[in-house]
């Protein structure tokens, strides 16, 4: 014979005596189903956080190739140039090692350039905005040999908002024909 009472089960042995056995009762099941939804909504909120930041470093990775790409074009073409020339902070004059005339230049509007050669773009529009372009030229002298500041800021294509943020590469390229 057995019976139940507030989810306790009352069960006759053989010699008389009644054994309790206890079951789960609605409330523990409540709490235990809430514990796990806690913990599921913690484990896919880190998951997505942690894609959401996998997302920008790939962004800022391809950003800073973009960047470094464009620098190190430049660098090789003006560390072997003849002479240079600053026609604005835009736009870098430079005659090659053969006297062949040529040019690289931010082109573009306000706060979404690119990096040109001659005709060539340098960065790829698709990845990178640059969003601040700078040509410097310094003259050279007898104590100084003539060199090119260069700073471009530039910032994913793919991202927005806060995640988008600017990387920047400066960099000092000295003449060694002057």
């Amino acid at each position: 014979m057995k019976f139940t009472i507030y989810n306790l089960q009352f069960t006759k042995k053989r010699l008389g005596k009644w054994k309790i056995q206890k079951g789960i009762s609605l409330i523990e099941i409540l709490i235990t189903v809430t514990i796990f939804a806690a913990l599921g909504i913690l484990i896919t909120r880190s998951v997505a956080l942690t894609l959401q930041s996998s997302k920008k470093s790939e962004a800022v990775v391809a950003v800073r190739e973009n960047l470094d790409y464009s620098i190190n074009v430049i660098e090789r073409q003006i560390r072997n140039a003849n002479s240079i020339s600053c026609t604005s902070s835009l736009v870098l004059a430079y005659t090659d090692q053969n006297n062949n005339a040529s040019s690289f230049s931010c082109v573009g509007a306000v706060q979404n350039y690119s990096v040109a050669s001659g005709s060539a773009m340098l960065t790829s529009i698709a990845i990178v905005k640059i969003t601040a372009c700078s040509f410097t030229c310094g003259l050279g002298t007898s104590v100084n040999q003539p060199h090119v500041d260069v700073t471009l800021t530039g910032q994913s294509t793919t991202l927005t908002g806060s995640q988008s943020s600017p990387e920047t590469v400066s960099t000092r390229i000295y003449l060694r024909n002057y």
